[in-house]
Formats: C-alpha cells, structure tokens, sequence
C-alpha cells in the first residue's frame, strides 16, 4: 500500500495530494505550451477550493505565487506574475524584542500607563497637565478596581502615580477621583415576572389559596374513595 508516510511531504497542505501531483506530472511535460495549458487549469482548479476568494483583489496572484512553491520553484511556465523570492519566502523572521515585565513597578497598571506617566512629567505646567494628571489617576483607580475592590482610597493613587512618576509630578490640590460605586460596573436586575402563573404562584407564596381549594381538615382520616 501506497501511504502517505511514505511519500514526500506535501508543500502547501491546504491544496491537497491532488494538487501535488498535478503539479509534479506537469513538470514532466516536455512541450511548453501544453504546461501553459496545464498550468491554467491548475490553477482554475486551485481557486474553485476557495471560491468566495475570487473577488478578493490580487487572488489570482497569489494562486500564481503558490504553484511556484508547490513546485519548488521548478516550474517553467508562462506566469503573468513574477516568481516570488525563494530566499525571502523562507527567510527565518526577525526576533521580537520582547520588553522585560519585572521593570515595571506596579503590574496591575501597565507598562501603558507608566509611558503615560513619564509624559505627564514633560508635559508644560497648566490647566491640560492638571487634567492629564486626573485622567491617568482615574484610569489607575479603574485598574486597580479589578485587582483589588475593598481597600482602595484616593490618598493611595495619588502615592503610587508618584512612586512611578519618582516624585517629578504634583497632585492638583482638591483632587477628587470616581467613586468606586461609579466604576464597578452595576448588575442588572432580572425582570419581575408577568405572567398568570407568576403571579398565581407569587400569591401562594403569600398565604393565597390562588383559586385552590383548601383540603377539608374535619374529614376523618379513615375516609375511602368508593370504588368504581
């Protein structure tokens, strides 16, 4: 049996075994106008996979793109497109410089919201520095909230904008922050029900009979249904 651990990897898997082969069987044609021919197909075949990419702009091209890397680039074929580089196709990507997180004081902040402190310190004296100094407090009050809802106090935002800020920043006097209750954000209530059944049962649960009859308690207690 023919199975596919014993057969080549397949270049761009989405495309399938087929795909591959037709591409391998169009390497070996000999006239070149034949391979134009094949190659169109494929490529026809390649797009009615995905056909709500049709419209999209530059879809042929990239159709194109991928029958030369499914072909190792060992196809010679008419394209109406360039060959991509092979060389910057697996080029490895360039290392992200990752920032490191323990240079940051306080991490239920942000690294943002220290930039936005180190701003406010080079911002000019006035009434926009003031205002920026509220606004990056109240977004610490919020941050915090999430991290911590019961022992927060304004006294200790403004401590810690100037542990971050290294006490290059005044607090405005009279520098009142959002209360808590106006942050946090309020539970809806579920709708009190409208129904005839609702009600009925809201009654019984009030001492109404709710239209039920009460059980006669003088009846004696060695009373039969008669049989029918």
């Amino acid at each position: 049996m023919n199975y596919n651990t014993t057969r080549k990897d397949l270049v761009l898997p989405e495309y399938g075994r087929n795909i591959q082969k037709m591409v391998d069987h169009i390497k070996t044609v000999e006239d070149r106008d034949e391979r134009n021919r094949l190659a169109k197909a494929i490529i026809q075949i390649m797009g009615n996979m995905n056909p709500h990419l049709r419209d999209v702009a530059d879809y042929t091209h990239k159709l194109w793109d991928h029958l030369a890397i499914i072909s190792d680039f060992d196809l010679d074929v008419d394209s109406p497109y360039p060959d991509p580089d092979k060389e910057l196709l697996y080029e490895k990507p360039d290392t992200i410089p990752y920032k490191d997180v323990r240079d940051i004081r306080f991490k239920h902040y942000g690294r943002v919201l220290e930039n936005m402190v180190k701003e406010a310190v080079n911002f000019p004296e006035g009434e926009e520095k003031d205002f920026l100094i509220e606004v990056i407090c109240n977004q610490m009050k919020k941050s915090y909230v999430q991290w911590n809802r019961e022992s927060i106090t304004d006294e200790l935002i403004f401590s810690d904008l100037l542990v971050i800020a290294k006490n290059q920043l005044k607090v405005p006097a009279g520098l009142r922050l959002t209360d808590v209750k106006d942050i946090q954000p309020k539970r809806r209530e579920a709708p009190a029900s409208t129904s005839s059944y609702g009600k009925r049962t809201q009654q019984n649960r009030g001492g109404s009979t709710g239209g039920y009859k009460k059980r006669d308690t003088n009846a004696p207690s060695n009373y039969k249904r008669k049989p029918r």
